[in-house]
């Protein structure tokens, strides 16, 4: 006969691993929802961009080399939160999204200097605003990419 103790310890040995399954199955819908989230998130920040920001125009948006740079600048800066190809990890949300590929060159602008601090965003007015713009270019020319792709360029 088995001591209580032993009893115990089987059960919990059991739970745990009833919970590790539970946790396999319920994972990738959580993912989703968290994912579903962060894209509400993303939306949310864009429209609050004030108005006089959103329609600011990119003065670097006809420099081909502010794309590469933007891309550095990204790779040391954002990559680390939003993968390093923007497709979004667990701590931010992914930039390929409609909402981020149609906003202004200003509303990202926008988002950058001020960060989303309440989200783990970190301010980056610090960083010389033309190294700001070259992320936006960079961020902006994957749509131009995409735009090309579907015409057969």
């Amino acid at each position: 006969m088995r001591s209580k103790r032993e009893c115990l310890v089987s059960i919990g040995v059991w739970l745990l691993a009833v919970m590790g399954l539970l946790a396999l199955d319920i994972s990738p819908g959580l993912a989703q929802q968290g994912k579903a989230e962060n894209e509400q998130q993303v939306h949310a920040v864009i429209t609050k961009v004030p108005e006089k920001d959103r329609v600011r125009p990119n003065p670097l948006e006809s420099d081909p080399d502010a794309v590469a740079a933007g891309g550095k600048l990204f790779e040391q800066h954002c990559a680390e939160c939003h993968g390093k190809k923007a497709e979004g990890t667990r701590r931010a949300p992914t930039l390929l999204g409609r909402d981020v590929q149609q906003a202004t060159p200003g509303a990202l602008f926008w988002v950058v200097t001020n960060g989303v601090v309440r989200r783990g965003m970190p301010v980056w007015s610090k960083l010389p605003e033309p190294e700001r713009w070259q992320i936006v270019t960079f961020l902006k020319s994957w749509k131009a990419s995409q735009n090309d792709k579907e015409r057969g360029r």
